[in-house]
């Protein structure tokens, strides 16, 4: 049995080759940095080797050492959570902030526990965005609500959905992205405040690549609306534009409790590294001041988009550094990842399922320090290959 259960794993993998969905590791971490411009990292802002954030890191590794050694319940709270948690919660303008390892980690933990049919007597109504990440998927699928996907970034498909369940009385969800990853759009966030207080349905914002780019601070899209009268918790992570590991939700004093109690993710997983943490804690201080980083996000951004339009490339609805180059087909897609690859441009290549069926695609990821001379380079490479 256990033979036919290699065969069957062994089966599937080859599939995945035959229709072009293989994923393998490139080594790209060995790539030498001074030969290739690289626009398939979420660094942002460039501040995973940003000299402040490092040494803020390193002095807290000397301090409280590097891992945590066990969950926060246990032997692995440290103070310096605390500090994090309450800076987070200040700066998103909300009462609590809760910390975990990772932005997936977040999501389903955090969402298969508030959507807790046991706890909320009735599985709840999700109204969920259908291009919404895997994690928040998950998170839903664990904990059996019932799923309402509405057209992406559609206002007023969710309206006429959330009127439709009008008298549905179970509790009422809308999650989202707020920068959308794979498409470089950005979620209509007055709008979707605006009904979410209309139909009392609970806010989930997912602000991972919006969290250091967006925002009046660079502090999320979600610092812009008015939060009086809106149940609103936020997800947001680390690991992208602030350039570390691990992410963070922001939330009231209940739901924290609550999660500290039901999130499984977070009751039984090893805290994270407090040195981490503490480099995660300097890199969010300094956002405020990050003004002409995040100016010059937008004025690459906007070039690049303007150039690759006017060669015909179809970059879908970007609006910001996140931009998509949809060629459809994934051998397509592979092969010119591949001949970018050569030329010492590095992108990366998504194709389903994190994105829907003929829509496989370059995700080119622009960082505050790439040049002109870099979207030169990288559109006049394209129109040749």
């Amino acid at each position: 049995m256990v033979n036919k259960m290699y065969e069957q794993y062994q089966q599937h993998v080859k599939d995945l080759r035959c229709t072009n969905k293989y994923r393998q590791l490139h080594g790209r971490c060995q790539v030498n940095q001074d030969k290739c411009i690289n626009f398939s990292t979420n660094d942002y802002l460039n501040l995973s080797t940003n000299h402040s954030v490092i040494e803020a890191v390193v002095v807290a590794a000397q301090e409280y050492g590097v891992g945590a050694t066990g969950s926060r319940l246990l032997s692995g709270d440290r103070d310096c959570f605390h500090t994090i948690e309450s800076s987070i919660a200040k700066s998103k303008g909300m009462e609590e902030a809760i910390i975990f390892s990772s932005g997936f980690q977040a999501n389903v933990s955090a969402l298969s526990a508030l959507l807790s049919a046991d706890v909320l007597g009735a599985p709840p109504l999700v109204f969920f965005d259908k291009l919404n990440h895997s994690s928040l998927y998950q998170g839903v699928f664990l904990s059996g609500a019932e799923l309402v996907r509405y057209r992406h970034n559609d206002m007023v498909h969710l309206e006429v959905l959330l009127k439709q369940h009008k008298n549905d009385h179970r509790h009422k969800f809308i999650i989202a992205e707020t920068l959308f990853g794979m498409d470089g759009d950005v979620l209509p966030i007055h709008d979707v405040a605006e009904l979410a207080k209309q139909h009392h349905a609970i806010l989930y914002l997912d602000e991972a690549h919006a969290t250091g780019i967006l925002g009046p601070l660079g502090y999320g899209l979600s610092t812009a609306i008015d939060l009086d009268g809106l149940h609103c918790i936020v997800m947001g992570t680390f690991s992208k534009a602030l350039g570390c590991s691990g992410s963070y939700i922001a939330c009231s004093k209940t739901i924290k409790e609550y999660l500290i109690n039901k999130a499984t993710g977070f009751v039984y997983s090893t805290a994270p590294s407090p040195a981490i943490m503490c480099g995660a804690l300097k890199a969010w201080r300094m956002l405020p001041e990050m003004v002409n980083e995040r100016s010059q996000l937008q004025h690459l951004s906007s070039i690049l988009r303007s150039k690759l339009s006017k060669s015909n490339f179809d970059i879908g609805a970007s609006v910001t550094h996140i931009v998509p180059i949809i060629v459809g087909e994934e051998r397509v897609a592979i092969d010119m990842m591949n001949n970018l690859m050569n030329n010492n441009l590095i992108v990366s290549c998504v194709r389903p399922p994190t994105v829907p069926p003929g829509t496989s695609r370059l995700r080119i990821a622009l960082c505050s320090h790439h040049q002109e001379k870099d979207l030169d380079l990288l559109v006049s490479t394209l129109e040749r290959i």
